[in-house]
């Protein structure tokens, strides 16, 4: 890719920090660059024009979702998938429509395509009409983020595998009350806040840290198990991105809960009212 670059009369640097997502890019290098150039995922809301996205599209033959037409229990449901998928929606749907079922989709959040999610925002998955979803990608957690936000039923079918199973956040939902229970007893507790653009919650940390005489706000970029270790919290309230808590806990020296949680540690909320955590 340097090299075709090259061959176009193009100065090009690399940049070789971690990345993680559209909300995560790669901003200093605008510093010694006139563009960004960010591959792999869409674009979030409000981009700055020098930057230029080009997400990473994977394709699959859009019949193989007739194979998760036996674990459907109604005829119309709701249809998402992630951005390497999304542009195979409307094939999907012609499949499925050939069967009998009636997919419906819905302009996902956060600058997110129609039927697209993130592990961070499930807004396409909120579609009228419909009490049944199918997720149409890999990996368990957005499907389970999909059911805690959404209430319906969910069934993820991997289209390379051709996987199919129905979603079951009752094991999830116990680990992290576990959790919520060992931050009560922290006698402080560290609120992080992320630096990066795109996963910045000051204002909400700042008002929850109002609530609490033992929360304090700790500004950071990036949010790791040596760098917790080094600070020594017994508990935390992760504003970062919310994939850190659920995703990397085992990884982490203390719980690492959400805002939503530390509602719940707080009293304001009841544990049977738990929603995932989504950004904005």
């Amino acid at each position: 890719m340097v090299r075709l670059l090259r061959d176009e009369g193009f100065d090009v640097i690399v940049s070789g920090d971690p990345c993680y997502g559209a909300c995560d890019l790669a901003m200093d290098t605008l510093r010694y660059a006139d563009v960004l150039v960010h591959f792999g995922h869409t674009s979030l809301q409000n981009p700055d024009p020098r930057i230029i996205f080009e997400p990473f599209r994977i394709d699959f033959d859009p019949a193989v979702i007739q194979d998760a037409i036996p674990l459907l229990m109604t005829k119309t449901i709701g249809l998402v998938t992630t951005a390497q998928h999304v542009h195979l929606l409307d094939g999907m749907k012609a499949a499925l429509l050939r069967s009998g079922i009636d997919a419906r989709s819905a302009k996902g959040t956060r600058g997110c395509e129609e039927g697209q999610v993130l592990g961070c925002a499930f807004g396409a998955a909120r579609i009228e009409g419909v009490d049944e979803i199918l997720f149409v990608g890999t990996g368990v957690f957005h499907p389970l983020g999909i059911q805690l936000a959404t209430g319906h039923r969910v069934v993820a079918f991997d289209p390379f595998t051709g996987e199919v199973q129905e979603v079951d956040a009752e094991r999830f939902l116990r680990r992290r009350h576990a959790l919520i229970e060992r931050a009560r007893s922290a006698d402080v507790i560290g609120l992080l806040v992320s630096s990066k653009s795109g996963q910045e919650r000051f204002k909400l940390a700042h008002e929850m840290a109002s609530r609490s005489r033992n929360a304090v706000i700790i500004l950071m970029k990036e949010i790791s198990p040596d760098e917790l270790e080094n600070l020594g919290f017994p508990a935390y309230v992760n504003f970062a991105c919310p994939r850190l808590s659920y995703d990397d806990q085992v990884r982490f020296p203390a719980p690492v809960i959400t805002p939503q949680e530390f509602r719940i540690l707080l009293g304001e909320k009841e544990f049977g009212e738990y929603t995932i955590d989504e950004l904005e």
